[in-house]
């Protein structure tokens, strides 16, 4: 076949990628139109009372390289998202979905041009940065016993680390509507999101009716950077682990990501210590 040297169907020309990208639109619409799942939308600003993890995180990103525009364009649609989200109730056995809380990043919408990944390559697009918001709810998902039922990824080297690093902080995809980030409430209780920003950060918080008998921690192993032909990846392996909050004990160790991304920004920026191979 003429186009056996390309990935797939969407890289051969922008015209074919535009017509992929409906595809897979119609398709998540479809999805959705026939799906059985009870997806979340109550939304309440009267808190639950036990706090289960909460996280926070520098918006901004300075250095070479970096738009600042896009920047500051990416802050302004993640703050306009969490608007969207913030105190939203997911009852047992209901579905969170990112995109059918948020709705359409459209101009029309108010989103901004913001920094975005098509083909594996970063440029701008309207929405852009909404990723950061999708890392900030896996954590706090993570963070507790609710069952992730669809997760994309992407490079988590998209720019150096700012300080000590933070697995998964970073390498959550997410692109209207078809890639979405999905949890079900497997528990027996309601819990809360609570997701705001505040001058350059964003914070995020998960509430529930009553404290879980467990915790979580996520351990990353074996992180460095290694040069493959012209390129770098970032290489680690991160895991997983359940605790016994009583006892301390580890009760589950589990591999969710053999990580292998590739580095995105200026190899002159990744710390030299960190290279192997």
């Amino acid at each position: 076949m003429w186009f056996g040297k390309y990935r797939n169907f969407g890289d051969i020309h922008p015209f074919f990628y535009a017509i992929s990208f409906r595809k897979e639109l119609l398709k998540r619409h479809l999805r959705n139109f026939f799906s059985k799942e009870k997806i979340a939308r109550t939304v309440q600003q009267q808190k639950l009372p036990h706090v289960v993890f909460t996280y926070s995180s520098n918006l901004i990103k300075r250095g070479k390289g970096i738009d600042p525009v896009l920047q500051y364009n990416k802050a302004d649609n993640i703050r306009l998202a969490c608007a969207k989200m913030n105190g939203m109730v997911i009852r047992p056995g209901e579905v969170f979905s990112f995109w059918r809380t948020i709705g359409k990043t459209s101009v029309e919408n108010g989103f901004k041009e913001g920094r975005v990944i098509v083909n594996g390559k970063l440029t701008s697009g309207t929405g852009g940065g909404l990723c950061n918001l999708a890392n900030t709810l896996n954590l706090l998902v993570l963070n507790s016993p609710l069952e992730i039922v669809e997760f994309h990824k992407h490079s988590d080297a998209l720019s150096p680390d700012a300080g000590k690093r933070v697995p998964l902080s970073s390498g959550t995809s997410v692109s209207y509507n078809y890639i979405d980030y999905r949890f079900r409430n497997n528990t027996g209780q309601d819990v809360q999101l609570f997701l705001w920003v505040e001058d350059e950060k964003l914070f995020g918080e998960l509430r529930s009716e009553r404290a879980f008998p467990y915790r979580y921690e996520i351990v990353e192993e074996g992180h460095h950077f290694r040069k493959e032909g012209d390129r770098f990846y970032r290489v680690s392996k991160i895991y997983r682990t359940t605790i016994e909050k009583a006892t301390g004990n580890i009760l589950d160790k589990t591999l969710i990501w053999d990580n292998h991304s590739m580095v995105m920004f200026d190899d002159d920026l990744i710390p030299k210590d960190q290279i192997r191979g």
